[in-house]
């Protein structure tokens, strides 16, 4: 198998043990599953049934961001505890999840889970001298870790840009650099607490993952991946602050999800233009919509459009109808998802083998789409 890393800037080989530690970045339950989650996460489960057809057994993590600003906002927003809020979106994630026939992950930890574990973490960041205190808040010191943007490798003013656009704080005058990001921080009044020993607070968004992956998987991980909008800053200040901490590499090899797109602009709740797979599945074939999803390559951003749905039923449809047996579809499918998790390849030879009265019961079931 070969896939792009984001790091190395090339297509790969992709070659772990049998066992592959993997980490995805979650969600952070304060709304639903749009179809650009979805995306995202059915490309790591299309992923993870070629390395299991392979072989493999997998250790895929996929946490829960239950201690972050936009749960907390909109908690606020709603009158409602931001537990409340996270357990009812995160069980809504699930059924969606489920009902896209994603397989079951090995863990999806929470980040509220991790405090000792991120509170120890920040302790070592410290200790090793990457880390530095500032009025009761915990900063990670870019000019200490040299390599920093070697995921991402965009410039400096870029890096600034999209700290600023992500929550990046970058004129903080608490900070040394304004590419220094938060371990720790005071809470606002309404925010959970804990007790730290540089004062009660909070962890950072980043951090949190990193702590999560160390206790979960080790130190080292195969495989990590997100949407491409978390390159930076969120997955470049995980792998400083976690090789910072254990003094070895933190990820084997990088993938992202490109954006998905409606009405021109990347879905985002800020501007409304998102599709949710709740909503979807009372008038659509859950298997359409994973149909419609993997249609598209996981690498390059694409567009949400009407035609999508009637399209990917009229496939499935026709998906269901071959008689005839024939073994090389399922080898050629397995061909196109070693080439960089070729999912509209594979999806054309099983159009081309339906086509043909081919039985495509296996192939499309290496896809994740039961016939």
């Amino acid at each position: 198998m070969r896939l792009y890393d984001t790091a190395r800037r090339e297509v790969v080989p992709f070659e772990p043990g049998h066992r592959v530690l993997m980490y995805t970045c979650g969600i952070t339950p304060y709304d639903a599953t749009h179809i650009g989650h979805a995306a995202t996460f059915i490309t790591y489960d299309v992923l993870q049934r070629r390395l299991i057809d392979l072989g493999h057994e997998i250790r895929c993590v996929r946490n829960v961001t239950d201690v972050d600003d936009p749960l907390f906002a909109k908690a606020r927003e709603l009158g409602v505890h931001y537990l409340d809020l996270a357990a009812g979106e995160e069980a809504r994630f699930e059924r969606d999840m489920e009902a896209l026939n994603a397989l079951p992950v090995h863990s999806t930890p929470r980040a509220s889970s991790a405090i000792p574990d991120i509170r120890g973490f920040i302790g070592m960041v410290l200790e090793r001298g990457f880390a530095y205190e500032a009025a009761g808040s915990v900063y990670f010191d870019v000019s200490k870790f040299p390599s920093f943007g070697s995921v991402s490798h965009y410039s400096r003013e870029q890096m600034i840009a999209f700290a600023r656009e992500r929550g990046g704080d970058v004129d903080n005058p608490n900070k040394r650099d304004p590419l220094d990001f938060v371990l720790w921080h005071p809470s606002a009044a309404d925010e959970p607490s804990w007790e730290a020993m540089w004062g009660a607070g909070r962890p950072g968004w980043h951090i949190e993952c990193s702590a999560l992956a160390l206790r979960e998987l080790g130190e080292t991980i195969d495989l990590h991946g997100g949407g491409s909008d978390l390159i930076f800053p969120h997955h470049e200040c995980e792998r400083a602050q976690s090789e910072a901490a254990t003094g070895t590499p933190f990820v084997k090899h990088w993938m992202h999800v490109a954006m998905v797109f409606m009405d021109g602009a990347k879905m985002s709740k800020s501007l409304g233009n998102l599709v949710f797979v709740d909503a979807l599945r009372r008038d659509w074939d859950p298997r359409s919509i994973r149909l419609a999803i993997i249609e598209h390559s996981y690498r390059h951003e694409w567009e949400w459009t009407n035609d999508l749905m009637p399209r990917a039923t009229a496939r499935l449809r026709a998906w269901s109808e071959g008689s005839k047996s024939d073994d090389a579809v399922l080898d050629e499918v397995r061909e196109r998802l070693d080439d960089d998790l070729d999912t509209p390849g594979a999806v054309g030879v099983i159009d081309e083998a339906s086509s043909r009265g081919i039985d495509v019961t296996r192939a499309a079931g290496l896809l994740g789409v039961n016939l």
